[in-house]
């Protein structure tokens, strides 16, 4: 089984990658190509000895398996974001606490978003090229680094779980796991480059560029955590029409403000001539927004399913 880094920072077997021999970096580096390009499974001691210019006995001298080898492509890459992510974690806590506040959202998903992006800035710690390893891992869930990961990093994502948890005080803790779980991965799979769409075609999207990235991924992520909309909602078919979201938005915005105490505007009486007209298009999304950020909900909307009369009926002559 390959080592990880521990908790105090070090490296696979307690060296940091500046006191690899230029043996062990070459064959790291070739590896960690060959690993993104192929996988692990795919990808052979032998290739690797042929790509980095080495005998097979410098692999086992160095890292004694292929599979420690890929463990040591990983955690040399791993670490130093890691680390990353628990020092902006700690910088949001200290100033959550000069505040006496709760995060928001967006400070939760920032603090690991931007040590994604300094990584994939930076080609000598991988860049663009261990995004998509990590995007790889995710996705093949390789057995070999799960107790490395749980027994060294475990700690990380309780970290950001508790953190996520007081943002979103009215979610049960599974929810709050599998909102993190999934801003997590739509993250990384988006910094792996890969453009889907161009599989059908020409695609506008620019997957390799990280700028790009942030500027659409981290909006997409924060508006997924932080919504409202359920399952239930979306197969039981309620519709959610201008009324209903001025309905909902209306409730909200009456009399509140949002987190950052800013007037709610919008506000009126139920049986009005205006409320019975739909709002304009820019106020229901601010309104829609403002519901966001409070977590207010309007009472739901009862829908009548019932028939028409002369439905049967009519259908019955037709057929």
């Amino acid at each position: 089984m390959p080592e990880m880094p521990s908790s105090s920072g070090g490296e696979p077997n307690g060296q940091p990658e500046s006191r690899y021999s230029a043996t062990a970096a070459r064959i790291l580096d070739v590896a960690e190509g060959l690993f993104v390009e192929f996988g692990l499974k795919a990808t052979s001691l032998r290739l690797i000895t042929q790509r980095a210019g080495v005998n097979l006995a410098a692999v086992n001298y160095h890292f004694r398996s292929k599979d420690a080898l890929f463990g040591a492509v990983f955690a040399r890459r791993f670490a130093p974001w890691a680390r990353e992510c628990l020092l902006e974690l700690d910088a949001l806590e200290a100033r959550l606490a000069a505040r006496q506040a709760a995060p928001s959202v967006e400070e939760v998903v920032l603090c690991y978003v931007r040590p994604a992006l300094s990584l994939s800035r930076d080609p000598v710690r991988g860049g663009a090229v261990f995004a998509r390893l990590f995007s790889r891992v995710l996705v093949e869930n390789h057995r070999q680094l799960r107790e490395p990961l749980s027994r060294d990093w475990g700690h990380l994502v309780t970290r950001y779980t508790r953190v996520l948890a007081t943002a979103l005080p009215e979610l049960s803790g599974e929810e709050v796991a599998w909102r993190l779980h999934l801003g997590f991965s739509v993250m990384f799979h988006a910094f792996a480059g890969n453009d889907i769409l161009k599989m059908f075609g020409r695609s506008a999207v620019s997957a390799r560029d990280p700028d790009l990235i942030v500027k659409h991924v981290v909006p997409f992520v924060v508006a997924g955590i932080r919504s409202r909309l359920s399952w239930a909602e979306i197969a039981g078919g309620e519709p959610r029409g201008s009324e209903e979201s001025a309905a909902r938005g209306g409730a909200g915005a009456a009399t509140g403000r949002g987190r950052d105490g800013a007037e709610m505007a919008g506000g009126c009486c139920a049986g009005s001539s205006a409320a019975k007209r739909p709002a304009p298009a820019g106020q229901l999304v601010a309104r829609r927004d403002v519901m966001l950020e409070t977590g207010a909900m309007a009472p739901r909307k009862t829908v009548s399913r019932k028939r028409p009369q002369g439905r049967s009926a009519s259908r019955r002559a037709g057929g």
